[in-house]
């Protein structure tokens, strides 16, 4: 089956991207990889990179790079963020021959830009010789089959945010593990029919794809011969009919979102008492207006098998496969996500997320936090989860699509008591027709 660029973009490639792999890609990519690499600037050359992302005031970071870079000067342009228009707005920039030289592109959406050569790999300019600033779990996302098709820019470690006092009226403390977590919500709604744990949202399936991840999931596999897809697997399965106990016991709330004005206002009045969330879910959960001094952070639980920690959200600064100045857009990218004076820049400016660099958080979160109980949590709880995010996870050819299925599959949880291994079943079934209905070669897991 042969898909062209106009095809695909007719087609929407939010949702329909894969990594452009041997035996993973439909024909009709760019062949950006397959041209000669391009030289870098001459000295004395001046040049102007561009660079599309949807972090406020990034030019106030790049400007730190410009005055010290003047033959290499970046001008950052405000583009919504990619659910919202940001991504269709580069597809169609590639399509046309242009493009930004740098994007901000989510972790999980590398692939998708890959469909079409959309990516340089970054290997051929030197990337490799970087692996080592890196945590090894944001390396892993965007790296495939021996290339480099991004540089993370930022991660989503998770831990357990709590509030002690509503843990207290059962005498209880941060569970170690889910088991754990599961007798202490019971104990909490049964002694107070309107506290729950937690929340578990069936309207967005990625908190629980980070579950699965966790316990040693994967999901997406790219080999030489195609993507091997596996949304059943032991791992996930496991985690699927443990949360299908809980909603079944309920003593897990589904009636609201983390975040959502229900979650806030229940957290507020200790009706919700705790939260596994990202790094960054830490300015959320201090909108609560009279959470302060009552929150901590502690490990979130573990599974039996898998990683202590797993991931929710993350982006990457790529390189689009229009650029002139590829190896000058390194250079920067590998700035501004590793140099301390931009990681510093970034979190005053941009509010980033958990910096992915493997030696330095940032100055900011060095510090103790008066919200959260005068705790030092980003040293003492994130820096060790961000270590221990799961290895060798990949995103898949159309993560987007994957999620929007399994969430819809969820809210049947509710509304027809489908259960979540269900929904897995069918949302595994969904993912594989339609990879292969858009060219793609897939395997399935025996």
């Amino acid at each position: 089956m042969t898909i062209g660029r106009r095809r695909l973009l007719g087609l929407g490639l939010g949702a329909l991207g894969a990594a452009a792999l041997a035996g993973c890609a439909p024909p009709g990519a760019n062949p950006v990889n397959a041209e000669p690499t391009i030289p870098a600037a001459g000295p004395g050359e001046k040049i102007t990179l561009t660079y599309w992302a949807w972090l406020k005031d990034l030019q106030k970071v790049a400007d730190i790079w410009n005055a010290r870079n003047p033959n290499v000067q970046v001008q950052a342009v405000f583009s919504l963020g990619g659910s919202n228009g940001g991504y269709q707005k580069m597809y169609s920039a590639l399509a046309a021959g242009g493009g930004p030289d740098l994007a901000q592109v989510e972790l999980r959406s590398v692939p998708e830009f890959m469909l079409v050569g959309g990516l340089v790999d970054l290997a051929r300019y030197g990337a490799k010789q970087y692996r080592s600033r890196y945590d090894e779990a944001a390396w892993d996302q965007v790296t495939f089959n021996g290339g480099v098709f991004a540089i993370p820019q930022d991660t989503g470690p998770m831990a357990w945010y709590y509030q002690p006092e509503v843990l207290a009226k059962v005498g209880g403390q941060p569970p170690t593990t889910w088991d754990e977590w599961a007798a202490l919500a019971q104990q909490l709604h049964q002694q107070d029919p309107t506290v729950y744990l937690e929340v578990f949202s069936v309207a967005d399936a990625s908190p629980f794809m980070a579950y699965a991840a966790q316990a040693g999931g994967k999901w997406f596999t790219p080999t030489e011969n195609g993507w091997l897809v596996n949304l059943t697997d032991d791992a996930t399965l496991a985690t699927a009919r443990f949360f299908d106990k809980a909603i079944d016991g309920g003593y897990v709330q589904t009636g609201y979102d983390p975040y959502s004005p229900g979650w806030t206002a229940a957290a507020g009045n200790g009706q919700i008492a705790a939260l596994t969330g990202a790094s960054w879910g830490d300015a959320l959960v201090e909108t609560i207006g009279t959470g302060k001094g009552k929150w901590r952070v502690a490990p979130m639980p573990k599974w039996p098998t898998g990683s202590g920690s797993t991931a929710l959200g993350g982006s990457s600064t790529a390189i689009l496969a229009n650029s002139r100045h590829p190896q000058e857009a390194l250079d920067f990218a590998v700035w501004l996500t590793t140099s301390p004076e931009a990681i510093d820049a970034l979190i005053k400016y941009c509010g980033i997320g958990w910096s992915p660099s493997r030696d330095y958080i940032g100055a900011q979160r060095q510090q103790p936090s008066e919200f959260f109980s005068g705790q030092n949590y980003n040293t003492d709880i994130f820096v060790p989860a961000a270590k221990q995010q799961p290895k060798d996870w990949h995103w898949g050819p159309i993560t987007q699509r994957t999620l929007n299925a399994l969430s819809d599959n969820f809210r049947r949880k509710i509304t027809a008591g489908q259960s979540l291994v269900d929904s897995l079943h069918l949302t595994q079934k969904t993912t594989v027709d339609t990879m292969r209905q858009i060219g793609l070669t897939v395997l399935e897991a025996k």
